[in-house]
């Protein structure tokens, strides 16, 4: 059952390495399989831990590995984002103020519903999110739902420093208990190397809007980023889609508003990923543009920032045509040809 989901994988020209390869052994050892293949079941065995955590750092392929094996398990399941899942939750809790046991309604009623949640990107750093969701993972785990978290951090070390956190810890205990509790090391940023390689393949029509959307669904999988408006340093400012790990920015517009240093530091120090198209020409009558991009460009090489640019017609050498900035630009051009390599972005 591996090959088809090593199979399936390279068909969208990803392949896995061995700790990836070895987690999707594990999960499938707790599942058996009819000889048809078409139904998969979790084993019953109440010795065997069927729930798992899994952690690692960002790019290492958790969300993609888990995603695939639920792809070949027919039970009845829900796939959350952390966020989309809280949400969901407080919610309900919302239309239960004042009735007994709120959570264990809610526990009792998703696992009538699936048998398997998986949350992506778990984390906890609201005391809000800290004092329920502990309690409600052990009371679903106790019903017999089978539990998938991603997350970047190990157990013990979510919700640092936060409000309450001895209580929030002792309802872990119980996760780290019943869970596996598998920790993704590998040296690649996966999410990264899939990024710069996009367009490597020159007939894939990538520079469309179209394109770089399918570009984020494939690597990203919180589908809740069709926002087009954001807000930095209480200011709101122009986007063509965000979420909490990337901003998809274009240059035409986003640098044609009035912004500045501060509100890059906020993006460099916030986003996982910054995507950039609809570039243009400018001379000097477009000064402040590149004077902005500039200062955008230095905060991000300086912090490392992740950044996709979707040169199309306009590529990056030919972006700036005046001679005002011609000394700040030369600095720029040659950040903008280092930060595509794939040495920077990995």
């Amino acid at each position: 059952m591996i090959k088809n989901i090593l199979d399936n994988l390279k068909k969208q020209g990803i392949e896995i390495d061995l700790t990836q390869s070895r987690l999707l052994k594990t999960m499938l050892d707790t599942i058996s399989i009819d000889k048809s293949l078409t139904t998969n079941r979790l084993k019953n065995n109440k010795l065997t831990k069927k729930s798992f955590y899994v952690w690692g750092d960002v790019g290492r392929g958790k969300t993609l590995v888990i995603r695939s094996f639920l792809d070949i398990v027919k039970e009845e399941k829900a796939v959350f984002h952390y966020i989309d899942f809280m949400q969901t939750i407080q919610n309900k809790l919302y239309s239960l103020s004042g009735k007994k046991n709120p959570l264990d309604n809610i526990a009792k009623s998703l696992s009538k519903k699936f048998k398997i949640i998986f949350i992506d990107e778990f984390q906890v750093e609201d005391v809000a999110d800290a004092m329920i969701v502990g309690k409600l993972l052990d009371n679903l785990n106790h019903l017999g739902v089978v539990i998938y978290l991603t997350s970047n951090a190990h157990p013990n070390d979510l919700y640092k420093n936060g409000l309450q956190r001895k209580k929030f810890i002792d309802d872990m205990t119980n996760i780290v208990r019943s869970f596996n509790i598998y920790e993704l090391n590998g040296d690649i940023d996966y999410r990264a190397r899939n990024i710069v390689n996009e367009d490597k393949d020159k007939s894939k029509q990538i520079y469309t809007d179209k394109g770089i959307k399918l570009v984020i669904d494939k690597n990203f999988f919180n589908k809740d980023y069709d926002k087009k408006r954001f807000i930095i340093n209480s200011r709101e400012f122009s986007c063509k889609a965000y979420s909490k790990d990337f901003i998809w920015l274009s240059f035409n517009t986003f640098f044609s508003e009035p912004n500045g240093p501060d509100d890059y530091i906020e993006l460099s120090k916030n986003m996982e990923w910054i995507f950039l198209n609809d570039f243009k020409t400018c001379d000097d009558e477009s000064a402040d543009i590149i004077r902005r991009f500039i200062s955008f460009i230095d905060i991000c090489y300086r912090d490392k920032t992740k950044i996709k640019f979707f040169f199309d017609k306009c590529q990056y050498q030919n972006l700036y045509t005046g001679e005002k900035l011609e000394e700040l630009w030369n600095r720029c051009n040659s950040r903008l040809s280092e930060m595509q390599a794939p040495e920077y972005l990995s």
